[in-house]
């Protein structure tokens, strides 16, 4: 399926398996050995980099080339995410985080990254 799925994307890309592995900066036949040996993960990642898909996609773990991440980054105005040394921090000092994380998006924009 690995040696499969490579090569299918690749000829979506107008890639040869010979060229994939180029681009990857692996031996020109490397992919073609994983028809019956695993390849190291950083190989696979380089490979999948290339062809612009995940790991997991050439893996057959998803027929999904690129999934999106379904975790969803924190909102650091939720209360119950901050805690210092395992134990909540009291509002008073709560209230005083967030003037400051209000006055730094002021200051840089509000999307600053």
């Amino acid at each position: 399926m690995l040696f499969d799925r490579i090569k299918e994307t690749g000829k979506k890309l107008n890639l040869n398996v010979k060229e994939i592995a180029i681009k990857a900066g692996i031996g020109e036949n490397a992919i073609y050995r994983w028809k019956t040996s695993q390849p190291s993960a950083d190989k696979l990642q380089a490979v999948a980099d290339v062809l612009h898909v995940s790991v997991d996609y050439l893996l057959g773990n998803t027929d999904n080339p690129s999934p999106k991440s379904s975790v969803k980054p924190p909102d650091l105005a939720d209360d119950n995410l901050f805690m210092y040394q395992g134990k909540p921090i009291p509002e008073e000092d709560m209230e005083t985080l967030r003037y400051i994380l209000d006055s730094y998006r002021k200051k840089n924009g509000k999307n600053h990254e």
